[in-house]
């Protein structure tokens, strides 16, 4: 009895991690140390254009993960949000507002149209929800073309640069890396945490089986307007990098073909885990940046096209699922061939 007793007081006092640190893989200290070192070794082209680029559309694609992946809500106006949170960085510092409030400004009002457009669109699901944000994307474009006193029409706003902040000039591409690499960790790592919180477990449950949910006292609607709002500051986050890192912005920034880019780019990546949509910004914009090599620039379409057709028809879960099929293959040739050994 008192070694039973020893055994279940042991257990008992056993370490647990903390809820933030369960998501953790080995790879990510892995990554982590590889995207510190990157720009050192890089040049201004690829820390900019490849790896900040890379990582700011990620951060877009994960809002639509956040949404698609764990809300069951596929949201063709997470580009919208950005943009529109761009737009406002521009216009509020042309007013000469302070970098703070400049800054808090633009996410919360984007956040707070994310906020509105979960209200209209969380009442429906499917090919529903895609052509509400779809027509709301579609309605900001013609706003910002057609509107010159507030978004200065076709021209848009230009000189964006990043507030000098403690005598660092952000828009060198070395400290600019790093912010947006800062920037993005914190809504990476903010969305796996949020995936294991009883608001995410319950989200996921929404996206799963919405009546249940509803029967067990749940309220579907609010969840699902709550993802939209905390999605909505994601992209706000990601479409002040983007301004920043494009030096502007214009009603071409927030066209049809960027709103359907990010949802390529995402559902390449993978909507199963937050990692998906970089993993698809960084093979999107390796192929827009090479492409032109083998084909003409006006073809590009065509074959980022196809290569998502290939992969989505091979893997519905993007490269995660062709990742996950071949970990699930070489799993089985070991247990043959151990199998065979016997």
């Amino acid at each position: 009895m008192a070694s039973i007793t020893e055994e279940t007081s042991e257990k008992k006092t056993v370490p647990t991690l903390p809820s933030w640190l369960r998501g953790l893989r080995w790879y990510h200290p892995v990554v982590a140390v590889l995207l510190l070192i990157y720009p050192l070794l890089a040049t201004d082209f690829w820390i900019v254009q490849i790896g900040a680029q890379s990582l700011i559309l990620g951060t877009v694609g994960l809002s639509l993960m956040l949404l698609a992946g764990y809300g069951g809500m596929v949201s063709l106006s997470q580009l919208t949000i950005a943009g529109l949170a761009g737009y406002l960085v521009a216009i509020f510092g042309n007013a000469e507002w302070p970098a703070w409030l400049m800054l808090v400004g633009a996410v919360s009002l984007a956040t707070l149209a994310a906020a509105l457009i979960g209200w209209i669109s969380a009442r429906t699901s499917g090919i529903y929800t895609i052509m509400i944000t779809l027509a709301i994307s579609v309605a900001f474009y013609y706003l910002v073309l057609q509107n010159d006193p507030i978004f200065n029409s076709f021209n848009g706003f230009a000189g964006i640069d990043p507030p000098a902040v403690f005598g660092v000039d952000w828009r060198a591409p070395l400290p600019f890396f790093y912010l947006t690499l800062a920037v993005v960790a914190l809504c990476y790592f903010f969305v796996l945490y949020l995936s294991r919180t009883p608001f995410g477990l319950a989200l996921q449950a929404v996206r799963d089986n919405p009546r249940r949910m509803s029967s067990l006292g749940f309220n579907v609607i609010a969840h699902r307007v709550a993802a939209h709002t905390v999605a909505g500051a994601i992209a706000g986050i990601g479409g002040v990098l983007l301004v920043w890192q494009n030096g502007q912005i214009s009603p071409g920034s927030v066209g049809i073909g960027p709103v359907i880019d990010i949802l390529i780019l995402t559902v390449l990546g993978g909507l199963a885990h937050p990692v998906g949509p970089f993993i698809g910004a960084l093979i999107f914009i390796l192929m827009e940046n090479f492409a032109i090599d083998l084909i003409d620039r006006e073809r590009f379409n065509t074959v980022i096209g196809a290569v998502f057709l290939v992969i989505v028809l091979f893997s519905p879960d993007g490269v995660l699922g062709l990742w996950g099929k071949l970990k699930s293959w070489l799993a089985k040739q070991s247990a043959r061939n151990k199998a065979d050994q016997w």
